[in-house]
């Protein structure tokens, strides 16, 4: 503060400067920081020319104000300097932590001081204090906390790292010892007896393996019920085995080949890829359970899914707090400061609609990245920094000093269970191999891996360590090493020889009565007409004192209207009425994206918001007591994490409809990691099933090339094994049906919708209560006009909002069919074979579509209609296109015109 600043701020309010001054005479912790600070250079100058006032505090004779502020730097700074690289690459030294910068002399060090607020009641020479803040800030284990602005969590840190900091004794170090070399026995049996697999040794990160189990006995300590971890590949076989308790039998058998059992989908995955959960029984006879989630190589694509799978946990086991259920994310260093999807998620968790209570990261800061070093990656000074922006503290920690990776966890899940917020464990260690066991790192860093290879292993330095301070000796470890390895013998020859197929637990705890898909795709979705029109007046009821807009409130009232007097309904009504059907019947409805409360179109209005407060009313909400939940949530502008966030919520609670909706449908390949690693593939590698909506609008309205396809080809090249469902309804009844269908099945597939944008409003595509009530979802839609069989010449395909056109421009003509295509995926052959026979003097089938001919359903349905025809049908629709659309709204009128004449033409050349 420059001089003078004090008495401005005197003179600006008086009474309150004084009434701090009087607080820190009394007790120099009870103010900020910054105050303490300035109070102590006051007292200091006051002491110094012998003026009254200065007795806070008396007992220090010396520079109390330098005192303050080195303690301030260190709490600030000390990280910079901290011994936190095994391989011995710290700067021990920083110039902002220099005794010049805080205004101390050579002289000064000797002299005696209050060691407040560090130490208060304590005094001594500065010299010790500056020892003792760099015993305390700058050792093996440091805090960063300088992005938190919140002072009761700065105080809660301050006061567990200088005075309550976990304190460890002889059992818990010597349960330490015994799960590192667990941990390093696993790697080097796994290393001599399958030579040349990939395994991702977590050697050098071996402390990660006491930080975990650490964490999860205070997890359970703290009342935490159930833990969710995701992680990738690098030590996740020596997690699966010593945290998640995976029997090693299980995992030798991947190792030696073992086949999924016959009655299983799928193909598998990568051993490294695999989840597995396990009930852990603490010593002082807790249960927590534990699990970890299946993941691809797509590295951090998997938090997102976790925070979802989290939150749905959360929400069955009515945590509202959620203090019962937490996440646990581990991630690369390269990966955490180079993926996106990290950001993503991390903001996520500070959004009401998404918040899972707190994560607990751990980043395992091998500071390499396969073969790219950190001066290639790391473009902030810690791989951590992203979570500055949350903001979230963060522990630094020597992997080398395991003691100090489980006082960090522990502190880490008090952190997260005091505040609700991120927290971050920074684990820097190194790589002792290369990317995996048949990779070598000296190609690309021969002096790092020469230091390593000299470089005594964890377990080696820690026995060193205990040996000298007496806790154990060499001969105890040799028999614990032998001990894990005589078990692991035990373990590899009961794979060989019982164990010829893996073990799969695909529908326990809430998937508990579901299960694999049969041949029956079918679902009764019908309600009663009079539910409908209980829901119906739902939608219009507002509370007390609620002022609609005028508009709103019209829409509401016209839309209960017409449910009375059994007119047809718009898409937005039967959304609705669809979601208030399943809310009532104790489903849970989510339904979250990118503007998706009142609906890109303006055609949901989920919520209502007063006019003059502006607070929401969600009426799905409040139809009857005891009904479900529905979550409306608009979303932050992200694909790829709330996707992932919706895949996992979906994947936690089976019972539950949630849906994610894009602002266009094209917007969905800023997700497509999510779509191609998790949503398509996820049953068929992982044994796990998912029932998640994609409401993509899809359709061709002249309003250019990202605003029309929802890549409809993408995801029919990605169909196989029953793995998906694709539709493109065609009448509000169709989504009616197809969305309750998702949860009166027992099983789950994920539905993508090419929902409709023109059609929301266009009357013909309108349904009514007996649409509703009667009937179900139809895989195909017979021509409505009834036409005589007979006289049909001509059948066109279709699927989408180009029938209407079509139909419209057919007038009165009998002599062709338009026959539509509602589930292109699973393909209804059956159905559509049915149809056609109907039509027997119909030689000229055509399929139109309003894509390009290289996109679109074209590609997909041409061999399945050959095969079905026995001939190939015509393709009618726009040529083949490097974009999805034209930008020319003229052009693209122009493009539609000519599609229809030559769908409907009756030249030799249009059918050739």
């Amino acid at each position: 503060m420059r001089p003078g600043r004090l008495d401005e701020l005197t003179r600006a309010n008086p009474a309150y400067v004084l009434s701090l001054w009087e607080d820190y005479r009394r007790d120099p912790r009870s103010v900020d920081e910054r105050w303490a600070l300035i109070f102590a250079g006051l007292a200091y100058g006051l002491a110094a020319r012998g003026e009254p006032g200065h007795d806070a505090p008396r007992a220090a004779s010396g520079p109390p104000g330098a005192a303050v502020a080195l303690v301030q730097a260190f709490r600030e700074l000390g990280h910079l300097a901290a011994d936190l690289d095994p391989l011995g690459g710290s700067p021990r030294e920083h110039p902002l932590l220099g005794l010049e910068e805080r205004g101390v002399r050579e002289q000064d060090l000797d002299r005696v001081v209050d060691w407040a607020p560090f130490a208060p009641g304590t005094t001594g020479p500065l010299r010790d204090l500056v020892a003792a803040l760099r015993a305390t800030y700058c050792a093996t284990l440091a805090v960063e906390y300088s992005s938190l602005a919140d002072k009761t969590r700065r105080d809660w840190l301050c006061e567990r790292w200088e005075r309550r900091r976990p304190a460890l004794d002889a059992d818990d170090r010597r349960q330490i010892l015994e799960r590192l070399v667990a941990a390093e026995a696993f790697e080097q049996f796994l290393q001599v007896r399958y030579p040349g697999q990939k395994r991702f040794s977590l050697e050098g990160g071996d402390a990660l393996i006491p930080l975990l189990a650490a964490l999860v006995d205070e997890a359970a300590r703290l009342e935490i019920a159930e833990l969710v971890l995701g992680m990738p590949h690098r030590g996740r076989l020596n997690v699966l085995a010593h945290i998640l308790q995976k029997p090693y039998e299980l995992i030798f058998a991947e190792f030696e080949g073992a086949l999924l059992p016959p009655d299983v989908h799928g193909d598998g995955d990568v051993k490294y890829h695999l989840g597995f959960s396990h009930d852990h029984r603490t010593a002082d006879g807790r249960t927590i359970h534990v699990s970890l989630s299946p993941n691809p190589s797509h590295l951090e694509a998997v938090d997102p899914v976790v925070e979802g799978i989290v939150r749905a946990k959360q929400a069955y086991r009515g945590d509202a707090e959620r203090r019962r259920v937490a996440p646990v994310l581990l991630h690369g260093d390269a990966a955490f400061v180079g993926q996106g999807t990290v950001f993503e998620t991390l903001a996520l968790g500070a959004l009401d609609g998404f918040t899972t209570g707190g994560t607990i990261h751990v980043i395992i800061n091998n500071q390499i990245g396969f073969t790219t070093s950190p001066a290639e990656y790391l473009v902030t000074r810690y791989p951590s920094d992203p979570a500055r922006t949350v903001p979230a503290p963060v522990f630094h920690v020597n992997a080398d000093d395991p003691e100090a990776a489980v006082v960090a966890a522990r502190l880490a899940v008090g952190y997260r269970q005091a505040f609700g917020a991120d927290v971050v464990i920074d684990l820097v260690c190194y790589r002792r191999h290369g990317h995996n066991e048949t990779d070598d790192p000296t190609l690309t860093q021969p002096v790092l891996y020469e230091q390593i290879r000299h470089h005594p292993t964890v377990v080696a330095r820690y026995v060193k360590r205990l040996a000298e301070e007496g806790v154990i000796d060499e001969a105890e470890v040799a028999r614990l090493t032998a001990a894990r390895r005589e078990g692991m013998d035990r373990a590899q020859k009961t794979a060989r020889r019982d164990m010829p197929r893996q073990r799969v637990l695909a529908f326990g705890g809430v998937w508990q009565g579901l299960g694999w898909a049969g041949d029956d795709w079918s679902a009764d979705t019908r309600v009663p007409r009079e539910r409908l029109r209980a829901i119906a007046g739902g939608l219009r009821r507002l509370p007390p004192g609620f002022t609609a807009l005028p508009r709103v409130k019209g829409l509401l009232d016209e839309r209960c209207q017409r449910v009375e007097r059994d007119e047809p309904l718009d898409w937005g009504t039967v959304e609705a009425l669809a979601y208030g059907s399943l809310l009532l019947e104790g489903v849970p409805v989510r339904l979250s994206g990118q503007d998706s409360v009142r609906g890109t179109f303006s055609h949901r209005h989920a919520a209502v918001f007063d006019a003059a407060d502006g607070h929401a009313w969600v009426p799905l909400d409040h139809l009857a007591p005891g009904q479900a939940r529905m979550e409306a949530i608009n979303s932050p502008l992200s694909e790829a994490g709330v996707l992932g966030f919706e895949y996992g919520m979906s994947s936690g609670d089976p019972r539950r409809l949630v849906v994610w909706e894009a602002q266009f449908g094209d917007f969905a390949n800023g997700a497509q990691v999510i779509i191609d690693q998790f949503i398509v593939s996820g049953e068929s590698k992982w044994q796990r099933q998912n029932g998640l909506v994609l409401l993509l609008p899809h359709g061709y309205e002249g309003q250019g090339p990202e605003h029309s396809s929802a890549r409809l080809e993408r995801f029919l090249q990605l169909c196989a094994e029953g793995n998906v469902q694709v539709i493109v309804p065609t009448t509000a009844a169709q989504l009616f049906h197809a969305l309750r269908r998702q949860v009166h099945r027992r099983f789950r597939k994920p539905l993508v919708v090419m929902s409709p944008k023109s059609l929301l409003r266009f009357a013909p595509s309108f349904s009514t209560l007996a649409d509703l009530a009667e009937g179900g979802f139809r895989l195909v839609l017979d021509d409505p006009r009834r036409l005589a069989p007979e006289r049909v010449r001509r059948v066109l395909l279709a699927s989408g909002k180009v029938f209407y056109r079509l139909d419209a421009a057919r007038e009165r003509r009998d002599d062709a069919a338009l026959v539509r295509v509602e589930q292109l995926y699973p393909f209804p052959g059956g159905e559509l074979r049915a149809l056609l026979a109907r039509y027997p003097g119909a030689r000229d089938v055509r399929w139109v579509q309003e894509e390009p001919e290289n996109q679109g359903a074209w590609g997909f349905v041409r061999p399945r209609l050959t095969a079905l025809l026995g001939r190939e049908p015509v393709y009618v629709g726009r040529e083949a296109a490097a974009s999805p659309a034209t930008g020319n709204y003229k052009v693209h009128q122009e493009e539609e015109r000519a599609l229809v004449a030559r769908a409907l033409d009756d030249t030799a050349e249009a059918a050739a």
